[in-house]
């Protein structure tokens, strides 16, 4: 069986191979390891928010929105960090969250700091909300990553979301949704481990080509292709669209695949279930400031 302990599995490795960076991903590799500093336990500590992704109980990968006061989410160990609450019971994973353990991939992105890092490992039910087990913890460079300042917290508790709208196809709102976003979370994995993680450019960037099919182009990052080798072996995926002015989230699961030409690289994703919520964050966040990093549309 395969383990992260290289810490890369042969999905990534393949893409690592193909691409031809193989040696900066096993120079960047050694940033991976299990435990939580005392950099990242403080960095976690400030967030308001926290993207999650997991399977359904149907095997369905999903990527949920968590929110609270700074302090929801908190390291409790070298090991392991306790997240407050929970997503809201209209959520896909709220079940399987529920019913734990669950493997997970977790991702806190600070859009005021432009910082962000990913924790993946086991989720339980807790007293709290949820513990997770550490088991990958690692930061990312904040490449294509929009600055917004948060405006206004908004009343705190995952319940208070509004309408939950649900379908097997986007509307054509939902189509202008997707087409307007400059930032989406991307869940996926493999009988190992879940891992969550971020795309980001400027409007446009993810290309709508019909209510059931999505685009995007898979910009040089740091090499590690973590997503992309997780769909080497296992085409699951669940997307993750904020409108970071209202709160209304938008959940895409599915499968995708890269293609890849000499031209770059490009995923595609076959959308099968749409969860759409409103209000589901109480946080209220400004226009962006784009990355400098973002290539042109």
């Amino acid at each position: 069986m395969d383990s992260y302990q290289e810490p890369y599995h042969h999905g990534s490795l393949a893409v690592q191979r193909r691409v031809g960076v193989s040696d900066q991903a096993a120079h960047v590799g050694r940033s991976i390891g299990d435990g939580i500093k005392p950099v990242a336990a403080a960095f976690l500590g400030l967030q308001p928010m926290l993207v999650l992704g997991a399977a359904d109980a149907a095997g369905r990968m999903w990527a949920s929105l968590l929110t609270g006061p700074p302090g929801f989410v908190r390291a409790t160990g070298a090991h392991s960090i306790s997240v407050a609450g929970g997503v809201h019971q209209g959520d896909p994973l709220a079940g399987a969250l529920a019913a734990g353990p669950l493997s997970v991939g977790t991702i806190a992105l600070d859009p005021r700091t432009r910082r962000r890092m990913r924790l993946d490992g086991t989720a339980r039910p807790s007293a709290r909300g949820l513990a997770i087990e550490a088991e990958r913890v690692f930061a990312n460079c904040p490449k294509y990553l929009q600055k917004r300042e948060l405006y206004a917290a908004g009343p705190d508790g995952g319940d208070l979301a509004g309408d939950v709208r649900r379908g097997g196809h986007l509307t054509s709102d939902q189509e202008e949704f997707v087409r307007a976003a400059d930032t989406f979370f991307i869940a996926t994995g493999t009988p190992e481990g879940v891992d969550a993680s971020h795309r980001g450019g400027n409007p446009g960037f993810v290309q709508v080509t019909s209510p059931t099919t999505l685009s995007w182009q898979d910009y040089p990052g740091n090499a590690m292709f973590l997503t992309l080798g997780n769909l080497e072996r296992d085409p699951r995926a669940g997307l993750l669209f904020l409108d970071w002015s209202t709160g209304t989230t938008l959940q895409l699961a599915g499968t995708a695949h890269t293609d890849y030409s000499d031209a770059g690289r490009t995923t595609r994703f076959t959308v099968e279930q749409v969860v759409e919520t409103e209000a589901a964050s109480p946080l209220r966040w400004s226009a962006p400031e784009y990355s400098p990093a973002n290539p042109p549309v």
